[in-house]
């Protein structure tokens, strides 16, 4: 009985076929077995496939275990993780270095970052975690690499933004794209939903204050579209291919002068499709200095099972500040919440 393979198929195939590392051969091995027609005349296709991921992850495992801990698994910490990408010397550890306290060595030649540092970025009440990794070309990967990116909640493509940077920009997208990663400027919560191959991202163009205006400019014209909508739904009126996901956005920022950074922020904390949420105590005041942090589309019932398992259960109602139609307007458990509301929960 033919197999009749389908193109998906036979492009999964090849991605399995140009893989440089074990975790990239099973990668393309979970594809191969995803996209293989499922009939007798594929049985023994499915079984060959379905022995090499064994394997694969049978040698993966007995290979964690003699060399230890992997450096290039970073724990997700704070409200996401956001990884650094990019080519030799854009500026990937100045930022890092700027943004948070991690002990970060910058230097002016090229390969200074050979493992994955983390960072943690305070700001606005919230810590996001930063990752800068090992800079990459077309023709070198680092081993272990590709798995730190797809472990990444956003991944932003740096470039330098000099002459190089549509070459830089257009290399590290490539690299992506040939091993089944594809970035759109949009919140991970519209993405990922059954698409491990997107991820939310920007590109991110280092020493804006030195730049060309016209480097900028040439940048958004080929890969952005403007006016992003936030994942808490506001932005009525802006771009509709952004808020698809259809463009990848360019945030220009210098870690000299600090320009840009807080903008950066403020599009990594909307791509990662969170909102903060401050408790208040009945009687008192509430603590705006410590919020809870959600998804977006978290209820009142949410919050209440973060202050404590067994408070959805005895809670009565709640009183809401913020975008509600007046201040303390009694809620349902099941209203939903917007970043920066204020609740106070009565049981």
């Amino acid at each position: 009985m033919p197999a009749n393979l389908t193109p998906e198929y036979e492009k999964a195939e090849l991605r399995y076929r140009q893989a440089t590392s074990d975790e990239e051969r099973l990668a393309g091995l979970q594809a191969m077995l995803s996209a293989i027609p499922k009939h007798k005349g594929t049985e023994k296709m499915q079984a060959d496939i379905k022995r090499r991921i064994s394997q694969l992850r049978h040698e993966g495992q007995k290979s964690a275990v003699s060399k230890g801990p992997d450096p290039f698994h970073i724990p997700r910490g704070g409200a996401g993780q956001v990884v650094l990408v990019g080519a030799p010397n854009c500026g990937k550890s100045s930022l890092l270095a700027a943004t948070t306290h991690a002990p970060v060595k910058v230097a002016e030649y090229a390969f200074t970052t050979v493992v994955p540092q983390p960072g943690m970025w305070h700001q606005d009440d919230v810590q996001i975690e930063l990752v800068d990794t090992p800079p990459l070309t077309a023709d070198h990967v680092p081993t272990g690499l590709m798995g730190t990116i797809r472990n990444a909640d956003v991944v932003c493509v740096v470039v330098e933004a000099g002459e190089a940077a549509l070459e830089q920009a257009d290399m590290v997208l490539g690299v992506l794209s040939a091993r089944g990663l594809a970035l759109r400027s949009a919140p991970r919560n519209e993405l990922q939903a059954g698409n491990s191959g997107r991820r939310p991202g920007l590109i991110v163009a280092t020493k804006a204050d030195v730049a060309s205006p016209e480097t900028i400019t040439a940048l958004r014209e080929l890969y952005s579209a403007t006016e992003p909508q936030a994942a808490d739904g506001t932005g009525a009126g802006q771009s509709n291919a952004l808020r698809s996901g259809d463009g990848l956005e360019v945030v220009a920022v210098s870690a000299h002068t600090r320009q840009g950074l807080d903008d950066w922020f403020r599009r990594l904390w909307e791509l990662l499709a969170m909102i903060r949420v401050y408790s208040k105590e009945p009687g008192r005041p509430p603590d705006m200095h410590k919020p809870f942090v959600l998804p977006a589309g978290a209820t009142v019932a949410d919050l209440a099972r973060q202050i404590h398992r067994d408070l959805p259960e005895r809670m009565k109602f709640a009183r809401l500040w913020g975008h509600s139609r007046f201040e303390g307007q009694q809620v349902h458990r099941t209203e939903p919440l917007r970043d920066k509301d204020v609740v106070e929960v009565h049981e």
